[in-house]
């Protein structure tokens, strides 16, 4: 599906009236997430190289992201066969992951890291203003700046120009990007992984399908460049949803795939707002029995709720765009979801099961 870059335009123009009044009018349901009891986790992630070559090196994402009201990261404790292994953090945005070196020569490179977080579900009240927490002038500018994938000029200021035209608050402006994006975009069952989040491609060509990292990064890219500071969250679901919904939690124990990139937008006296409008889309076309029309119940539900709130069934590890992975021959990453490494031969895929095996299990546990 490829949208006309003039009808996305033109739509964001007409939506932007229609989204001015926040869609109360959906149809209720128990998909309601609210905080309350804490829940622990532990994860268990497990690497093995089946094709070594030379010195070998990995970088597993831990839980690092901290928020009083919503997630706690815990301890980290790994056991390998490396000669080197030691928790490194970016300066820049706080991630932390654990980066390993093996010794050349060694024949079947493994790692197990074990990792504990307590979360619970997420609801701010948007009906009236808050005691949001403040955010200095430093966190204003970083999470108002472009990345890579995430320009805040061009064709991505064009379009949120064009979404948000007439908008008398920051609210608004963020309730009308969330909304253009739920109407605009479509979840691509053929993009590999979560996706790349590169923004500007998308707009450009009128593509508006992907995944996570490719929805909830242009609502991140319309926001910052509306002048709303706002922010990816790059996790992994480790639990189904309490709330009935297939498409929006794990499985299984075995969440190896469940990766899930989440969205904040800071806004003045409510704090930082939790969106997903990539989940919404995810609704539309995985929830039994899929391909929902826009206007169905559970899309309703889902499409109210998940502007202002989401369900604690997710880890959260970083928020980290541009990385450079200490050590490393490859290029920078756009984002860390996913394990990395290289051989010798260069940087492995980390959607690649034949090379590089990795296996991630996911557990409530007592805190």
């Amino acid at each position: 599906m490829v949208v006309n870059r003039r009808e996305v335009l033109k739509a964001g123009g007409a939506l932007a009236a229609a989204a001015a009044c926040p869609p109360f009018a959906f149809a209720q349901s128990n998909f309601a997430p609210k905080p309350g009891a804490w829940r622990t986790f532990e994860t268990v992630t497990r690497l093995e190289i089946s094709k070594p070559a030379g010195v070998v090196q990995a970088w597993v994402p831990l839980p690092s992201f901290k928020s009083d009201d919503w997630f706690r990261p815990g301890e980290s404790t790994w056991t390998t066969n490396a000669k080197k292994a030691e928790i490194k953090r970016d300066s820049k945005y706080g991630a932390e992951f654990l980066h390993v070196v093996w010794d050349e020569g060694e024949k079947a490179p493994v790692l197990e890291v074990t990792s504990r977080f307590s979360t619970q579900d997420r609801a701010v009240d948007l009906s009236r203003l808050g005691n949001g927490a403040t955010l200095s002038e430093e966190e204003r500018k970083l999470f108002t700046a472009p990345t890579k994938l995430i320009p805040t000029d061009g064709i991505v200021k064009e379009t949120s120009d064009k979404i948000t035209a007439g908008a008398t608050s920051d609210i608004e402006k963020a309730r009308r990007i969330y909304e253009w994006i739920v109407e605009n975009t479509y979840r691509d069952p053929k993009t590999r992984g979560c996706g790349t989040g590169d923004v500007a491609t998308m707009l450009k060509s009128g593509n508006l399908g992907g995944k996570c990292a490719d929805l909830n990064a242009l609502f991140v890219g319309l926001a910052r460049a509306a002048g709303l500071p706002a922010r990816d969250i790059y996790g992994l679901r480790v639990a189904p949803s309490k709330f009935g919904y297939k498409s929006l939690g794990a499985g299984s124990e075995v969440v190896t795939k469940a990766q899930h990139c989440r969205a904040e937008v800071y806004l003045d006296g409510f704090g930082w707002v939790p969106v997903d409008p990539a989940d919404v889309r995810k609704v539309i076309l995985e929830e039994p029995p899929g391909n929902l029309p826009i206007s169905d119940d559970k899309v309703a539900a889902a499409r109210q709720t998940l502007f202002g709130a989401w369900e604690g069934n997710w880890l959260a590890y970083n928020v980290a765009h541009d990385l450079e992975l200490p050590g490393a021959k490859g290029p920078t990453l756009e984002f860390l979801m996913y394990p990395q490494a290289e051989t010798a031969e260069g940087r492995l895929d980390c959607l690649d099961p034949d090379t590089f095996t990795y296996k991630i299990t996911a557990k409530e546990v007592s805190a």
